[in-house]
């Protein structure tokens, strides 16, 4: 739920933040030598250049993760991007951003529709209850309901992890 507008690099090499230097250099050679150009010989254009593509992303990941300034500037801006957050059990996050908040009640409001409890919408606004959304962990399967206020006065002042 957390993903940046741009690509996730711990995702593109298989790991996550809490990953030490030396197993994101375990993954990227594995990648590496999965989609290098060399091994890929005779195979058709298509599938040569789907892999050359894997190939550049995993490189461009391994060279800003890498590097230990790089990567905590990187982690820095993931983090920016990321306005409400909590840390998962594995090291990982469950965020949201302040517009995907603003999308998902703006949607809730116009369209009156049930959330995932079959609740409608509109009835939990006029009672001055909280809306939710499921939000998944960026780096493993854990997921978490977060709740926040329809209220547009309070609501974050009152957003908030369960």
């Amino acid at each position: 739920m957390c993903a940046n507008r741009q690509t996730d690099l711990y995702a593109v090499l298989g790991g996550n933040p809490s990953d030490s230097v030396q197993q994101l250099r375990h993954r990227y050679q594995q990648l590496a030598l999965q989609y290098h150009p060399d091994r890929l010989r005779g195979r058709c254009p298509t599938e040569m250049e789907s892999a050359v593509n894997k190939f550049l992303e995993v490189e461009a990941a391994w060279r800003i993760l890498s590097d230990q300034d790089t990567r905590r500037q990187y982690d820095v801006e993931r983090r920016e991007d990321c306005v409400f957050t909590h840390c998962c059990r594995c090291g990982g996050r469950f965020c949201i951003s302040e517009e995907e908040l603003e999308e998902e009640t703006g949607r809730m409001e116009q369209n009156g529709e049930e959330d995932e409890s079959g609740r409608m919408q509109r009835g939990e606004e006029e009672a001055g209850q909280q809306r939710g959304m499921l939000v998944c962990c960026d780096t493993c399967s854990l997921s978490v309901y977060v709740t926040w206020a329809l209220n547009r006065k309070t609501r974050s002042e009152t957003s908030h992890l369960r």
